[in-house]
């Protein structure tokens, strides 16, 4: 299939102004907060900020070490797993669910406590990795991680759908009851884009960060498949889901600059922050175009040339033409104990940026800026506090650690201020794995849970206070994913692989998310 030439600038910010004022009409949208249902995980990494923070009554460090796989939980699935389970408690007695979508394009509710299928969907043919010019998926169907609205319960997920027309992005709202099919539903993206004046390429374009929500509006963002072919452009659509339509599009000015971390968008009262890639600038072409990039937008995402609304490092033309863009992580908001509002972004040039999340500061304009590793930077934070200290713990490749440069990959706990960042402490680790924490109370005994994806295959638990393992699985777990993170709810700690969701659990405690 022949790429289509892609819109001029001009042409493409008329389209982004249609569709403000459109947006313009939205009506008021509730804070995401964390007012969702008892027990539920209704969200990437526990809240909409992606801290993947964990409240865990119990689990301490001494109890960590009692953490046992559960051998009669039985979460069977059909097909690969790359995306987060969600969590969902209906109440009135009713069994929570764990909700696990795969590659083959299932979507499978299945016993929280026993692992029994409760429902299961499969919602179209998923596609080979030879009908694509590049991925590392195969076969590829749903990637991203799906929200759950804490309102209604409705379950709204990206699948890449295979049919006589070829490739098709849908955007699915399935019921909780059933795992039937909403009115109106699904959405396709390529149509949805086509009658508001935008070009979308399915085959180059990967549905990998996990979705959004605010209010009534869910926003998917997309970028490129692993090998960064093909012409494509990262894109944020935010769909409106009563009733279902296109509100509202943020399309990447340059070539590429895909939305791609696995956490996508972080969200904090009414504005969304996100990354970029990098972009493919034509050899005459000079100035920023949208690449390396954080933003920060509301709703309806109406692109502004308000410094205070993006941050791009001052080098960003070199870091551009050496692929090491800001898009591999989510940027995680931080309330810090001084009150100042911060967003951290971790960049493929091994960095920290530390951002006013009030005035993003424009080329340059960041409030700190670290080296922190000495390789790429492709992961997830997890944020929580250690006293007067806030904290983050991410895996960094060759990361810079208080005994010096360490050659392996490791975890890394660092402390976060605006006078720089500092690595407390380092854990080697062997895997892909993207980390969360738990704390037996608010901040009680924090621990940093890994599962070693595609090198180890174990789960392994560390203190958040000096890095100490206190827990490491015994056998191997089959079929890890890279970029696999655990979810924690109802007294279990559960991590999904190919075909299988397994539960562990620490004594019969109750889990919440944060």
């Amino acid at each position: 299939m022949q790429a289509q030439p892609h819109q001029g600038r001009a042409a493409r910010f008329g389209a982004y102004l249609a569709l403000g004022l459109v947006a313009l009409g939205l009506v008021a949208l509730a804070s995401p907060g964390f007012g969702q249902t008892a027990g539920s995980v209704t969200t990437y990494h526990a809240d909409a900020a992606r801290s993947a923070h964990y409240v865990a009554p119990g689990l301490t460090w001494q109890a960590a070490a009692r953490m046992r796989l559960d051998a009669g939980f039985d979460g069977r699935v059909p097909g690969h797993v790359y995306a987060q389970p969600l969590v969902w408690n209906p109440g009135n007695g009713a069994a929570a669910r764990l909700i696990v979508v795969t590659e083959s394009n299932d979507v499978v509710a299945l016993d929280a406590g026993t692992g029994r299928t409760i429902w299961q969907r499969h919602l179209g043919t998923a596609l080979p990795s030879t009908k694509f010019p590049c991925t590392n998926i195969d076969p590829v169907g749903i990637t991203g991680t799906p929200v759950i609205d804490p309102r209604t319960g409705v379950l709204y997920l990206d699948a890449m759908i295979g049919g006589p027309g070829g490739p098709r992005q849908q955007v699915f709202g399935l019921s909780q009851a059933n795992g039937a099919m909403l009115p109106g539903w699904p959405i396709d993206v390529r149509k949805a884009l086509a009658a508001r004046g935008f070009e979308f390429v399915e085959r180059n374009q990967q549905q990998r960060a996990a979705l959004a929500l605010i209010g009534s509006r869910v926003f998917v963002a997309f970028g490129g498949f692993a090998g960064d072919c093909g012409w494509y452009h990262g894109i944020i659509l935010g769909l409106d889901t009563a009733p279902p339509r296109l509100a509202a599009v943020w399309m990447a000015r340059g070539l590429k600059g895909g939305v791609w971390a696995p956490g996508g968008i972080s969200v904090v009262g009414q504005h969304l922050f996100f990354a970029t890639g990098n972009t493919e600038r034509a050899p005459t072409a000079s100035g920023w175009d949208d690449g390396v990039s954080v933003f920060r937008e509301t709703p309806a995402l109406l692109r502004t040339t308000d410094p205070r609304d993006s941050f791009t490092p001052q080098n960003y033309a070199d870091l551009d033409d050496l692929d090491l863009d800001l898009g591999g992580t989510e940027p995680v908001p931080l309330d810090m104990p001084d009150g100042a509002h911060r967003l951290l972004a971790l960049g493929k040039d091994g960095k920290a940026y530390l951002l006013d999340r009030n005035d993003l500061g424009g080329i340059g304009g960041a409030v700190a800026v670290q080296r922190v590793a000495g390789g790429p930077i492709i992961t997830g934070p997890a944020v929580y506090r250690l006293g007067s200290q806030t904290m983050m713990a991410f895996r960094a490749p060759k990361a810079i650690c208080p005994e010096g440069d360490n050659k392996a990959t490791a975890l890394v706990g660092m402390a976060v201020s605006d006078r720089g960042m500092r690595a407390m402490w380092c854990a080697p680790v062997h895997g892909g794995g993207i980390p969360i924490v738990t704390t037996a109370g608010p901040e009680a005994d924090p621990i940093i849970w890994f599962m070693g994806a595609e090198g180890d295959n174990r789960l392994h638990g560390f203190r958040g206070d000096t890095g100490q393992p206190v827990y490491t699985s015994g056998a191997a777990l089959p079929g890890m994913r890279h970029f696999v993170t655990p979810v924690v709810a109802g007294g279990r700690l559960y991590v999904a692989g190919d075909g299988r969701v397994f539960a562990f659990g620490w004594g019969g405690q109750t889990a919440s998310r944060r």
